[in-house]
C-alpha cells in the first residue's frame, strides 16, 4: 500500500534563490550575508523523499487515509529564536521538530482514520546544514536528507536519550536515506 503524504514547504532561501537564478537580484547580494548557498532540492524532490520515506516506516505510522508534515527551511537567526523559546537553548541548531502525536497515545477510532492526519513541523537551518556538511566532507543534499530524516523520525515518536536509542536512531536515518539513493 502507498502512503499519501503532503508536504508543505516554507522556505526563506527559495525566493532569494529564484530571484537569483533569474537574475532578478545580483549574486553579490547573497553572498555580501556571509553565506552562499546553492538550494540542491526542488520541491518536487522534497515530496519525493517524505513519500518514500513514510512509506518504507509506515508500520510506525498510525492508522489514516494520509500524512501531512511541514518543513521550514530557514537560517540560523530564526532557528535559534525558536530553540529558545521552545527549547530554552540560546543557541543556533540544525534541525527541530515539533510533533503533533503524543508518544504511546491509543490509534485513533476507525471513523477518524478516514481522515488526513498532521505529522507536526521540521525546521532545518540551511545555514547550519550546509556548514556540516562542509565539516562533514559530503554535500549539501546528502546533509538536508540526514536533517530531514531526523526531524522526521522525531514527529514519529523516535528519541535518543541515551547511547543506545541514538545509535538505532541513527541507523534508521542511513536506512531511510538509502531508501532514496543517498
Amino acid at each position: 500500500m502507498t502512503v499519501q503524504v503532503e508536504v508543505s514547504i516554507q522556505d526563506c532561501f527559495w525566493k532569494q534563490l529564484e530571484q537569483l537564478e533569474n537574475n532578478i537580484i545580483p549574486n553579490d547580494s547573497i553572498e555580501s550575508s556571509g553565506l552562499e548557498i546553492d538550494c540542491p532540492l526542488t520541491i518536487t524532490e522534497w515530496e519525493y523523499w517524505f513519500q518514500s520515506w513514510l512509506n518504507y516506516l509506515e508500520s510506525y505510522l498510525p492508522l489514516a487515509s494520509g500524512y501531512e508534515l511541514s518543513l521550514r527551511l530557514t537560517d540560523n537567526t530564526e532557528i535559534e529564536m525558536l530553540n529558545t523559546q521552545y527549547r530554552s537553548q540560546n543557541k543556533p541548531t540544525d534541525v527541530l521538530a515539533f510533533a503533533t502525536l503524543e508518544v504511546n497515545c491509543p490509534q485513533p477510532p476507525e471513523e477518524f482514520s478516514s481522515e488526513s492526519l498532521y505529522l507536526g513541523d521540521i525546521v532545518i537551518s540551511v545555514e547550519t546544514a550546509y556548514h556540516q556538511a562542509q565539516q562533514q566532507g559530503h554535500s549539501l543534499k546528502i546533509e538536508l536528507g540526514w536533517l530531514a530524516t531526523h526531524g522526521l523520525l522525531h514527529l514519529l515518536g523516535w528519541d535518543h536519550p541515551d547511547d543506545q536509542s541514538l545509535t538505532e536512531m541513527l541507523e534508521q536515518q542511513r536506512v531511510l536515506l538509502e531508501t532514496i539513493g543517498l
